[in-house]
């Protein structure tokens, strides 16, 4: 359980690095992860380009999709050495659920909504950034996307 949650928290501090590097020089460096209406107004402020916006969110994607559908097998499988369906998906479960509880409450309800970290000037009227349908949604692919997702996993992992 141990290596489980040491892997855990590899997981939540690659989502931190991802979110940390793209504000970098400001909220707007990672505006992909905030809704259309911000997105649309911070172009039309000219503080970025619907270009720049696309080319940032693959680069974060591949980082984050990357990290998430083959550092996470790959940990359990190799350092863990599970090779059954259900300790795969137990544990690729636990890891997923555990980075997503970081983000739903570390960077979603705390850094993004009580600081002024994620704050883009002139889209104030928007916030919050992240809308309770959003959150809602987010809370559903935490809570059961997460677990289908180590499921296929460990369906693919167990076959071959």
């Amino acid at each position: 359980m141990i290596l489980i949650l040491l892997e855990s928290v590899v997981m939540c501090f690659i989502l931190l690095m991802i979110c940390v590097i793209g504000i970098a020089d400001g909220a707007v460096g990672s505006v992909y992860f905030f809704e259309k209406e911000v997105q649309e107004r911070v172009v039309e402020l000219g503080l970025t380009t619907k270009e720049i916006i696309r080319k940032r969110a693959v680069i974060a994607s591949i980082f984050l999709y990357a990290s998430t559908l083959f550092l996470v097998p790959a940990m359990v499988y190799f350092i863990n050495n599970a090779r059954e369906f259900w300790d795969l998906f137990r544990q690729m479960t636990i890891i997923f659920w555990i980075m997503g509880l970081f983000d739903r409450l570390f960077i979603d309800w705390y850094w993004v909504g009580h600081t002024k970290t994620w704050m883009i000037p002139g889209t104030e009227d928007l916030m919050p950034y992240i809308p309770k349908k959003t959150l809602i949604k987010k809370w559903v692919g935490t809570i059961v996307g997460y677990p289908v997702v180590a499921w296929i996993l460990s369906i693919v992992i167990s076959v071959f």
